[in-house]
């Protein structure tokens, strides 16, 4: 068995981010999201691994190399521009062959990794098993409508009217049939080959589809709220631990991990949060659900729930929040503007100002 792993994508929604940086690179907890998708396919025992890549290719390239420090063997495959899944799926055929594969959206992330999903189906082997979610807002995703029995009945993409609040989630299990299917379709009205619709004439065509519905946590990471949510959850699991260094006058409570070569001094740290190596803080405030990426200042301010990423700094502002924050950052505050009240009364006027 394959995998098929998506990053390519321009990332809109995480801009101006993604003008620099591609969206799968992005850490959480000071790790790119991409890799957590990568590590969950090699926990499950797939090996051969093939990863869609477009105008961000090199730097991806540069993160991922040959797979080799994540237990997988890495094959680039380049896709001039965004068509859709299905495309990605027709121009990964040469690399997929007559084998199974597991489609992985590299900026999904998905609580418990993919094992369970991918061992259900080895032992069941449908010609396709899609992963759902039900969502609030379902207007948004693709949308599974299932019969009585549970079986998949029909799939729609973004509908306008979802007949259900099932969300497709970024997780596919395909045998070589889907690749009958993505030829055989035809583009959407956004000029892309959706995968709903190549699934959907699977369904057509008698074949066996399945789902699962997973009721835990899956977050699509490509906006900065559902970012930042990620990073909230993966940091309430992350290894306390103090490889760096920390003065006597600052204070460390609860889940915080401080890498080898970070430096705390005169701050208070609370929990979870991590320091990321050649990282100093001083005389300031990091607060629950914090990633400071590495080489960063954070000096004479206050950070909590946002993500930091590396040769960055903040100088003497009071607070940041819910923040996503680039790199080679400078935050400082603005200059201080001398107060005035420019005036034209009329006669026998009362005016009151505050002080």
């Amino acid at each position: 068995m394959k995998a098929l792993v998506l990053s390519g994508g321009s990332g809109t929604r995480l801009r101006p981010i993604t003008h620099t940086s591609a969206k799968q690179l992005v850490p959480v907890a000071n790790k790119p999201v991409l890799f957590y998708g990568l590590e969950a396919i090699a926990d499950a025992g797939i090996s051969e691994v093939g990863i869609i890549v477009g105008d961000t290719a090199e730097e991806i390239r540069e993160a991922v190399g040959d797979g080799s420090k994540l237990g997988i063997n890495v094959t680039y495959i380049p896709q001039e521009k965004p068509l859709g899944l299905a495309h990605a799926v027709l121009i990964a055929q040469d690399f997929l062959g007559d084998d199974d594969f597991v489609m992985y959206l590299g900026d999904n992330f998905i609580v418990g990794g993919i094992t369970g999903l991918v061992e259900e189906f080895r032992s069941e082997h449908p010609d396709a098993q899609i992963l759902l979610t039900r969502v609030p807002n379902p207007t948004s995703f693709g949308v599974a409508e299932l019969d009585a029995s549970g079986r998949v009945k029909g799939l729609e993409e973004k509908p306008k009217e979802p007949k259900s609040d099932l969300a497709l989630v970024g997780v596919y299990l395909f045998t070589p049939a889907i690749h009958k299917a993505v030829r055989s379709i035809k583009p959407s009205w956004r000029g892309e080959l959706e995968i709903t619709h190549a699934i959907q004439w699977l369904i057509d065509q008698q074949q066996d589809v399945r789902s699962t519905t997973i009721s835990g946590y899956w977050k699509d990471t490509g906006n900065v709220a559902d970012m930042l949510e990620v990073n909230r959850s993966v940091l309430e699991t992350v290894e306390p631990g103090i490889e760096g260094t920390v003065d006597e006058s600052s204070e460390i409570i609860g889940r915080v991990r401080i890498d080898a070569g970070a430096e705390v001094r005169g701050s208070r740290i609370v929990g979870p949060a991590i320091i990321g190596p050649g990282s100093v803080i001083s005389d300031s405030y990091i607060g629950p659900f914090t990633s400071i990426s590495e080489d960063c200042r954070i000096d004479d301010s206050e950070v909590e729930y946002s993500i930091v990423l590396r040769e960055s700094s903040i100088s003497g502002v009071r607070r940041v929040e819910a923040s996503l924050i680039g790199r080679n950052v400078e935050v400082t505050p603005a200059p201080r503007n001398p107060a005035a009240h420019r005036l034209v009364l009329g006669d026998h006027s009362k005016v009151q100002i505050s002080s």
